[in-house]
């Protein structure tokens, strides 16, 4: 995805995060006497609630941009609100505002933000065997220290204090965007964010999985290239492949071939379309191209119309739409295929798209 919010940047920053180097040695919350039995739920398994974190601060997004998420955040909230429970994190400042906009589809929590990107910010809910659960904190970083994260690095920790779910700590540093789980052993991670130095700075590729197999359950990781440096995530997997259930992933396609994407989604699917997941099973593919077309209002260069980028809760799928009437109208009819059970609704989330995410990203799921 695409997020271009680049506030509190420097060369110094980066090169400082680029040296340094740790051990993955993980500590674990005291009751987790075998840590290794923790497992990611599938996003579509049933949801206790669904967190956001409303708006964001000025400096970042502009006083126009942050108006308009401000509304798109509104609607989201509302849609979800009709399906489930919505807890949203806002600054005090705002709360007034996030009232209005909201009304009573969210709980608001006060709480110091920085950005809107709970997906990212937020912590990643596992369970054990035992129904056990715990709140990972990946040690959000401001995507490699792209951007102002103070606040936002406490973020995972207030949710979990506030959902009153164990922290689970490691040294991994990565954001819940980069990974896509089916819940049954597998996921899908890009190497351009998890690998990337500016994150996890001489941690190997085998090291990596050993910790992410111990946190999430996983006994494969499909490994995606992404693209790095080209958006603050540097390629996060929420907006090239999601998983639909066992064995079936929503694919991403760009099909502009001025886009640096172009070439990376068409290798990511000659990834896929050979891999099987951690039962053996090849994967089945539902592929989505991206609008070719968007309202004027938001548009700009950086415009994330992708439309794989959408949030499953309970008994439903919250999707873009981009004013594309028909790649607005695949999009809603194969996510109907996907997930024949579900409503599919869809939204238009201009704003947040035009600041470079979408819905999935500025969501995050506190399991059942």
């Amino acid at each position: 995805m695409n997020r271009r919010h680049f506030l509190g940047y420097s060369s110094a920053s980066l090169l400082a995060c680029a040296l340094g180097s740790h051990a993955l040695l993980a500590s674990a919350p005291a009751h987790a006497a075998n840590p290794s039995s923790w497992r990611m739920p599938d996003e579509g398994e049933p949801h206790a609630a669904t967190w956001l974190a409303f708006a964001a601060i000025q400096a970042i997004w502009g006083r126009k941009l942050l108006a308009g998420a401000r509304d798109s955040q509104a609607r989201i909230a509302q849609a979800i609100a009709g399906y489930e429970t919505v807890n949203m994190l806002v600054r005090e400042q705002d709360y007034d505002l996030a009232y209005r906009l909201c009304g009573a589809a969210a709980n608001l929590v006060v709480a110091p933000l920085d950005d809107l990107w709970l997906r990212d910010t937020g912590p990643v809910f596992v369970e054990d065997a035992l129904g056990q659960r715990a709140a990972i904190d990946f040690n959000f970083n401001g995507w490699g220290n792209k951007q102002t994260h103070a606040n936002d690095a406490k973020v995972a920790a207030r949710v979990a204090a506030h959902s009153r779910t164990p922290l689970l700590h490691t040294k991994l540093v990565l954001e819940g965007g980069g990974i896509e789980v089916d819940g049954e052993g597998t996921a899908i991670i890009t190497e351009s964010c998890v690998l990337n130095r500016n994150r996890n700075p001489g941690v190997s590729k085998a090291a990596c999985e050993t910790e992410l197999k111990r946190l999430l359950g996983l006994q494969k990781i499909i490994w995606l290239p992404g693209i790095a440096g080209r958006d603050i995530t540097d390629g996060h997997t929420d907006f090239y492949a999601r998983f639909a259930g066992p064995g079936v992933v929503v694919v991403h396609s760009d099909t502009d071939p001025a886009s640096f994407d172009y070439a990376v989604t068409r290798r990511h699917l000659d990834i896929l379309k050979t891999a099987t997941d951690a039962r053996g099973r090849k994967l089945q593919l539902i592929v989505i191209p991206g609008a070719r077309s968007t309202r004027p209002r938001y548009r700009t260069a950086d415009f994330a119309a992708g439309y794989v980028n959408f949030y499953v809760c309970n008994h439903a799928v919250i999707a873009p739409q981009f004013g594309d009437t028909r790649a607005d109208r695949y999009c809603r009819d194969a996510l109907r295929d996907a997930f024949p059970d579900r409503d599919v609704v869809q939204l238009d989330i201009d704003a947040i798209a035009a600041g470079g995410g979408g819905i999935h990203c500025i969501t995050q799921q506190q399991p059942a």
